[in-house]
């Protein structure tokens, strides 16, 4: 009954399939620790730029409704409202852009990308898909 089946050599060769198929899954584990590591940093970097980028739009929103300061001519008020403009729009597709990025890197990473901080994310990606 305690006898194993089949001969030496069978036996040496399943345990050499066991030992490389073993290697392979510790290898394969170590690959996708190693890419989940970089999406979180890259995830850590992207969040750093949007909230950088929401400082900076609320700066310019606070800029326009405020108008052009006392120091300033009016008439540089229709230049300045253009420039203002065009640096929202420019604005508006980066953060288009990292939505986007973030959306792929989501989608690679699996469930385990998706944690508990990712709740703004998912507020701005329904407000994305909210709108026009």
């Amino acid at each position: 009954r305690g006898e194993s089946r089949g001969s030496p050599q069978q036996l040496a060769e399943r345990y050499a399939d066991l030992a490389a198929s073993h290697s392979e899954a510790l290898r394969q584990r170590e690959e996708r620790e190693w890419h989940n590591a970089r999406l979180r940093q890259e995830n850590a970097r992207l969040r750093l730029e949007n909230r950088r980028l929401r400082r900076e739009n609320r700066c310019l929103f606070r800029q326009a409704l405020l108008g052009p300061g006392p120091d300033k001519p009016s008439a540089d008020a229709g230049e300045e409202a253009e420039a203002l403009r065009a640096q929202l729009g420019r604005l508006q597709e980066k953060h288009r852009r990292a939505l986007r990025h973030l959306r792929r890197c989501r989608a690679a990473g699996g469930p385990e990308a998706s944690g508990a901080e990712d709740g703004d994310l998912d507020e701005l990606l329904l407000e994305e898909d909210e709108q026009p």
